[in-house]
């Protein structure tokens, strides 16, 4: 694997931490701001707006410029939107700067997602996107306790000038390593693009996102409360905890990048099928601690093996438009966190219980292979008459011309 996937790694790495370690400190940012913790909250919220609106958004906009300036410039932006957060002076202002910091998250991940498969051979590509993905993973087992701590202690402000180094180390990266070569813009342009996107296939790949991802987020959203009230566990363990979903979706993300260069859509449906059981039975796993631990990682495992495999279907499905799709499938990944936990929410809010959102994001899962089959059997169907016409082609022998002798 090219040393060019390091530099996309450092920068989901970066991307990673600022995206979940606001969860973490918003009783400190509360306190200084005088606000609420529900009005604090907003800050998330206005984040994954950023990368819902920014991820097409930014991705059309930036069409007709190669593909490694455009990585640059995202990470660029993202510095900018960090150092605001760090500096900003009230409330108002820190909200503008968390939408800001989300605006170039999708389509780093779209671009980058691009480029990665273009660095490797055809039967390496989905390993090659896990290994950028790595970073968002493993932010969450290093980067956002460690800001998390940063921010407890120094300030939160410290923790968002920290996240900015990360992103000034990811722009040397990628200067130093991506290659200016196989990061050419698209010929096509953005109307060709925006065509592309007009096809049945590519919004049921994006909609299998929506599905599945919102089945975890269903389920993690809500992790907190079912490990305290239902698993027993204290709150001060909950940390260690997420720590290991983060090992487990880094698990996850590599077997499930090598498995779908042998068999993509078989990772697919396996993967969410994995995913359906693993939370079917996770209240079962709460009545204990260490069964509690467990299922907490398989849960991380089983979500991340379908993240390579659900990205590249996308891109695939569109091959005319690989930069746009891609980076709308991180849309998709953020709509399903948002409405995941809306549907983990209605769970609890109708008393059946703390471990209730599981079993809502397992129907989910299930959604979600529902999806994959349909779209599945489109893919089936648009490929038959293809494949009969060129048996049609390769059993038809042209009549050979004669000479003719004057």
């Amino acid at each position: 694997m090219p040393l060019a996937l390091l530099a996309l790694a450092v920068g989901a790495f970066g991307i990673g931490t600022t995206e979940f370690v606001m969860m973490g400190l918003l009783p400190n940012v509360a306190d200084d701001l005088h606000i609420s913790i529900p009005t604090a909250g907003h800050l998330v919220s206005a984040y994954a707006l950023g990368v819902v609106i920014g991820a097409p958004l930014l991705a059309a906009v930036t069409s007709r410029l190669a593909r490694r300036t455009v990585l640059i410039g995202l990470m660029v932006l993202f510095v900018v939107g960090n150092a605001l957060s760090a500096l900003a002076p009230g409330y108002d202002a820190l909200l503008a700067a968390r939408f800001l910091s989300g605006l170039p998250h999708g389509a780093f991940f779209g671009v980058g997602a691009v480029v990665a498969t273009g660095l490797v051979a055809p039967e390496r590509k989905a390993r090659s996107v896990s290994l950028m993905f790595m970073g968002l993973t493993v932010a969450n087992i290093a980067g956002v306790p460690v800001a998390t701590l940063m921010g407890q202690h120094l300030g939160w402000r410290a923790t968002f000038l920290g996240v900015s180094v990360i992103g000034v180390a990811a722009i040397a990266s990628l200067f130093l390593l991506i290659p200016h070569d196989h990061t050419h813009a698209p010929a096509g342009g953005l109307r060709g693009e925006l065509a592309a996107l007009r096809s049945l296939p590519v919004w049921l790949a994006l909609g299998t996102t929506v599905a599945g991802f919102g089945a975890l987020f269903s389920a993690y959203s809500y992790i907190t409360p079912m490990l305290t009230d239902a698993a027993g566990y204290a709150d001060a363990s909950v940390t260690l905890l997420l720590a290991l979903f983060g090992v487990g979706a880094t698990i996850g993300n590599l077997v499930g990048g090598r498995l779908a260069d042998h068999s993509l859509r078989g990772t697919l449906f396996g993967g969410l099928l994995a995913l359906a059981v693993v939370l079917g039975v996770f209240p079962l796993f709460m009545h204990a601690e260490w069964s509690a631990a467990v299922a907490v990682a398989l849960l991380g495992t089983a979500a991340f093996v379908t993240g390579s495999p659900l990205q590249l279907m996308v891109m695939e499905k569109a091959s005319a438009a690989p930069s746009l799709a891609s980076s709308a499938n991180q849309a998709a990944f953020n709509l399903a966190n948002a409405g995941g936990a809306w549907i983990g929410g209605l769970a609890l809010a109708a008393g059946l219980g703390a471990t209730s959102p599981a079993l809502a994001g397992a129907a989910l899962a299930v959604l979600g292979l529902a999806v994959a089959g349909v779209a599945y059997t489109v893919d089936r169907r648009r490929s038959a008459p293809a494949t009969a016409r060129e048996r049609l082609v390769a059993t038809h022998v042209p009549e050979q011309p004669q000479n003719v002798r004057g």
